[in-house]
């Protein structure tokens, strides 16, 4: 790497952090999460405005594999941080109500996304056609976990019972799709020469749950409860963030899925030390996501998107928007739920932003997709993102802070009551 490539990588990292707080900030004042304003901005510096002129101006392709390294750094610990959010317990006392909605909200898409999938078979030919199919309904079932707890936050409902349904629903929709994706990855054809080795991550799996986590709350917990964890404390648990993403890259699955395994096998600390952590690890992706928002946008090109372009993306759209509230909406009203509660959950289930880049990312990279397509279902996530805000607005209106709005066991009659059985 010449002095000048580094000083350009600095000089575009800077730009990045700059340029990604303003769209931030400039989508907050919309109504929508910062994360829209940082993808948004990482697609327009991409290829899709003048013809690529911007981005062969501010990133040089010789710079582009050093800031891919940044990005990647970034999206490790993401995925631990989604992991390490990741509540098992909310899963086991969310009641009935969450069950059919993580149902609804999973099974439905993913059923219209084997359609589609088998509908775009017509105009792309990819080396695995089953892979293919079923990557296209793992990718309009996809719910956006930090994104929704960010939209709940800044309104006031991630106290609520409704916000706990959503919560529940999300992170159990996360752990799907991801576990989802490492087996279409190995059925895929991953690990190269060498497929078995996909085979390991199973044991892999079993050591981190079975033998790190245990040693990691001893070590860990070693402190009294009021005490944060320490710098030592905290390397240790990015080293093996790192270490795991890069045990599952060598298996044949995409390294996400490492850091995210040892996210979930985490043990859970005192408080203190929990909250430090993630505060610690959240301040560093914030500054590094962004650059993973840039290099995504370089892959995004709709210059030349064409009719039978519009029209795709218009399926995509129907079939993502349709699925995600249409299955959410049925499984939350055969517990009994209001109509109007199941359709304001159906809508926080219908965010998708980051986590559906990421498992995108994982797509393109493991050659499921082509950048053609990636480009039409990053307009999807970014889009069905943005209409959560309006869409909550419209049927939330002035009941905001309405106990039977966002509890709707109050509203429910003592027989309904007993059958969303919502278990807090």
């Amino acid at each position: 790497m010449t002095e000048l490539q580094t000083a350009v990588l600095l000089a575009d990292i800077a730009l990045i952090i700059a340029v990604a707080r303003l769209a931030g900030r400039i989508a907050r004042r919309l109504g929508q999460p910062s994360v829209i304003g940082e993808i948004a901005v990482g697609v327009l510096l991409g290829p899709t405005l003048l013809n690529g002129t911007v981005a062969a101006t501010l990133f040089p392709t010789d710079i582009r594999p050093y800031l891919g390294a940044v990005a990647d750094l970034g999206l490790v610990l993401f995925m631990f941080l989604i992991g390490l959010e990741f509540d098992f317990a909310r899963l086991r006392g969310s009641g009935r109500a969450t069950g059919a909605t993580v149902l609804g909200s999973t099974l439905v898409p993913f059923a219209l996304g084997i359609l589609l999938g088998w509908y775009l078979l017509r105009s792309y030919d990819p080396g695995h056609r089953v892979a293919f199919v079923l990557f296209i309904g793992i990718a309009v079932s996809v719910t956006a976990f930090p994104v929704l707890a960010r939209i709940l936050a800044d309104r006031g409902m991630n106290g609520t019972w409704l916000g706990a349904v959503a919560l529940s629903a999300a992170a159990f929709c996360d752990l799907a799709a991801w576990t989802a994706l490492a087996g279409l990855q190995a059925l895929a054809g991953a690990g190269g020469t060498h497929p078995w080795l996909v085979l390991l991550v199973v044991p892999y799996a079993l050591v981190l749950f079975l033998v790190v986590r245990p040693l990691l709350a001893r070590f860990l917990g070693r402190r009294r409860s009021e005490e944060p964890l320490s710098a030592g404390d905290v390397t240790v648990v990015v080293a093996g963030v790192l270490a795991s993403a890069a045990l599952t890259q060598l298996l044949g699955l995409h390294f996400v899925i490492g850091a995210f395994l040892f996210g979930l096998a985490m043990p859970r600390l005192h408080p203190a030390g929990h909250e430090g952590l993630l505060r610690r690890t959240e301040h560093t992706t914030t500054l590094l996501l962004p650059v993973y928002f840039i290099v995504a946008g370089l892959k995004v090109d709709l210059s030349g998107l064409g009719a039978d372009g519009l029209v795709q993306l218009g399926w995509i759209m129907v079939v993502a928007v349709t699925g995600k509230f249409a299955g959410t909406w049925l499984g939350a009203r055969s517990q009994g739920l209001p109509a109007r509660s199941s359709a304001v959950l159906a809508s926080l289930m219908n965010t998708r932003g980051l986590t559906e880049l990421v498992a995108l990312g994982v797509g393109l990279e493991a050659g499921l997709i082509d950048e053609r397509l990636y480009s039409l279902f990053v307009v999807m996530a970014v889009a069905t993102t943005v209409m959560t805000g309006p869409l909550l607005g419209r049927l939330m209106g002035r009941d905001d802070g309405s106990p039977a709005l966002l509890d709707p066991d109050l509203a429910l009659r003592p027989r309904e009551r007993a059958v969303a059985g919502t278990g807090r």
